[in-house]
């Protein structure tokens, strides 16, 4: 039975990877950290795995868990040493692939831009760019739909300020 709840479980994560993949990436800016957050979600995924009972789809648990778990870790992170922002984007990359294209270094620009953002605010454009609706940020956040579009739109403006003020405009 044991064995069957675990498979069951990192199916589930492993059709839901990239998650994990982004979040850390969004909240960490060196390699190893972002390796250490993806391990601390899954931990926590697997330690909240019991309560999960399905009233929501997989993912949406498993986005709320590990935001959850990256503000958690961040903190605890910023209080041992300052985070440090590099602009030579390739070399911290999960996969440690090259950016070869202006897009690829967009992205990369973008995530320097966002890691300026507080906790809240980073989980907001995540989710934004996730693609969900403000009714859904609002519920992943537990704050109202208006709550979720007042504070994505300032979020918003907040990032464009960043990129203009750090000349990561392309």
């Amino acid at each position: 039975m044991q064995i069957n709840i675990e498979r069951e479980f990192l199916e589930r994560v492993n059709d839901h990877k990239g998650i994990l993949f982004k979040i850390a990436k969004l909240y960490m800016d060196e390699k190893t950290d972002q390796e250490d957050l993806y391990q601390e979600m899954v931990c926590q995924l697997w330690k909240s795995y019991s309560g999960f009972k399905g009233n929501s789809q997989f993912s949406t648990w498993m986005y709320r868990v590990c935001l959850n778990t990256a503000i958690t870790f961040f903190k605890k992170d910023s209080k041992r040493s300052k985070v440090t922002f590099r602009l030579d984007a390739g070399q911290d990359d999960l996969r440690n692939e090259e950016v070869d294209s202006d897009a690829e270094q967009q992205i990369q620009l973008l995530y320097k831009a966002i890691h300026e953002l507080n906790d809240v605010e980073k989980a907001l454009i995540f989710l934004y760019l996730e693609g969900f609706s403000h009714s859904e940020i609002g519920e992943n956040l537990g704050i109202s739909e208006g709550n979720a579009r007042v504070k994505l739109n300032r979020t918003k403006n907040k990032l464009q300020e960043i990129i203009k003020r750090k000349g990561y405009e392309f």
